[in-house]
């Protein structure tokens, strides 16, 4: 879909979104609500942490889909990507009455080609990072707007921070190609692995799109990349290659310059880091060191993007103090609370790099602290094409919990893994896991495992998460 098809004057237009109530959906009608326009949708019935956003801000969101819901006067209609324009009744219908209609990856790329706009992309960390530059835009008052993928602290639990038209940064997916929709001026590149093997074929094709992303930077943009990440690192030099004119500009222990880590160390409550070109040390209180990384990846974005608009640049202390400001996302090292001694915290890891290092940045964060992880992997492809890596995921826990595959609505079962599968080359592996088809059904097995000290955590992207909610509630609530 052409980007032309965005209404050009957004505080005259109606938007109406199918799907409204996924993250990205509906941080996108705050955006464009805040811009004066007006904004409706649907969904499903279930209750997201999106309903009360969407209430708050007083979107009209029928519950269930119904092709009269579509307003005649729609000068767009939005939808999720779990929905498909061939088949919905509403998206029927807006096609009927000749109502242009977007993907929500084609309406957020053609949105942010209304203002300088940077992309945050990667396998992993896009969400903290993205997360971190909002962070960082609100407590230096940066005329700019933010979207992430989840949501976050700071943003007062919702996904968007706008504090102005100058900037934009968003989150973009490598899924489906679905960040060539975009065309940024500053990109970050945290990361390229093997990933979404139910749509790419190896990770040459993951490569390849990552490439195609990073050269459709506009001419004399800037890439930021983590040199301490070999896929990241080779892009950023093909790039250099293909496109002299853009700035690379690297970040981590392998980086040179300004943006090089050269310490850092835990203390009670925070990770403590110094970059080469700043002569102070930052305190970030989430943990891990993938989170320092993702920080020195914000911090060097949004210095770029100050330089090169010509706004004030943040000096050393007010970005120390933005940073130490950070109280993380929603299911990313997210912590429920604590009962009974044990503190229960979920996480979104779903690739066996993610789960080493968040598991790896918990040891180091609660070195005290018994770790016990409960881990439901995310759909048979990936789980299938990292399965040796899954298994040797789990080094820095005490005590695993398997359970089956949390299955996608993209692919079918095709009876080539199961979570036994895993389950048996983690116990060749790990000297404590447990497996239990069902979540649910680990409850009673955890209550007699867990004590205090204990350090509880839900990992992966299926629903598993249920499980942690579960057990900090009965235990809060006294219930053994």
């Amino acid at each position: 879909m052409d980007a032309d098809t965005f209404p050009r004057e957004i505080h005259k237009a109606v938007f109406y979104f199918v799907g409204i109530k996924g993250t990205g959906m509906a941080a996108l009608a705050e955006l464009l609500l805040r811009r004066g326009a007006r904004v409706s949708g649907s969904d499903v019935a279930d209750k997201f942490y999106t309903d009360e956003v969407l209430g708050g801000l007083g979107i009209p969101c029928f519950e269930g889909f119904d092709a009269a819901q579509v307003p005649l006067c729609a000068a767009l209609v939005i939808y999720s990507a779990a929905y498909s324009p061939d088949k919905h009744c509403e998206l029927l219908r807006a096609k009927r009455m000749g109502l242009p209609i977007m993907s929500y990856p084609e309406a957020l790329g053609a949105f942010s080609r209304r203002m300088p706009f940077a992309g945050v992309a990667g396998v992993h960390g896009k969400t903290t990072t993205t997360a971190l530059a909002g962070t960082l835009v609100r407590e230096l008052g940066l005329p700019g707007s933010v979207l992430a993928g989840s949501a976050a602290g700071n943003f007062g639990g919702r996904s968007t921070w706008s504090g102005g038209e100058d900037f934009f940064i968003a989150e973009t997916c490598e899924y489906r190609r679905n960040f060539l929709a975009f065309r940024p001026r500053w990109a970050i590149l945290t990361s390229i692995e093997e990933d979404h093997l139910d749509y790419f074929r190896d990770y040459a094709d993951i490569y390849s799109a990552f490439l195609e992303y990073c050269g459709g930077l506009e001419k004399g943009g800037a890439l930021v990349y983590c040199a301490d990440d070999r896929g990241a690192r080779e892009a950023a030099a093909e790039l250099g290659e293909k496109r002299p004119d853009l700035r690379r500009i690297p970040y981590g222990r392998q980086a040179d310059g300004g943006w090089r880590v050269v310490s850092c160390a835990e203390k009670p409550g925070a990770t403590v880091f110094r970059l080469a070109g700043i002569g102070l040390d930052f305190e970030l209180r989430v943990p891990g060191f993938h989170s320092v990384l993702n920080c020195a990846a914000a911090l060097a974005l949004v210095r770029t993007i100050c330089a090169d608009l010509g706004l004030p640049a943040p000096g050393p202390g007010l970005l120390a103090k933005g940073v130490s400001s950070f109280r993380g996302c929603k299911r990313r090292s997210e912590i429920l609370g604590e009962a009974g001694g044990v503190l229960f915290m979920d996480d979104y890891a779903h690739h066996p790099t993610a789960l080493q290092t968040t598991l790896k940045g918990l040891r180091d964060f609660y070195p005290d602290r018994r770790i016990v992880a409960d881990f439901m992997s995310h759909t048979y492809s990936r789980t299938l094409a990292l399965l040796d890596g899954f298994a040797l995921s789990f080094s820095c826990a005490d005590l695993v919990v398997l359970h089956k595959i949390y299955a996608s609505a993209r692919e079918g079962d095709a009876g080539k893994v199961s979570g036994r599968d895993l389950f048996e080359k983690t116990r060749a592996a790990h000297p404590r896991v447990s497996y239990f088809e069902e979540a649910m059904d680990a409850a009673d097995y955890l209550k007699g495992e867990l004590r205090a000290g204990d350090l509880f955590v839900t990992l992966g992207a299926g629903d598993n998460w249920r499980l942690g909610q579960k057990l900090f509630r009965e235990m809060a609530a006294g219930n053994p």
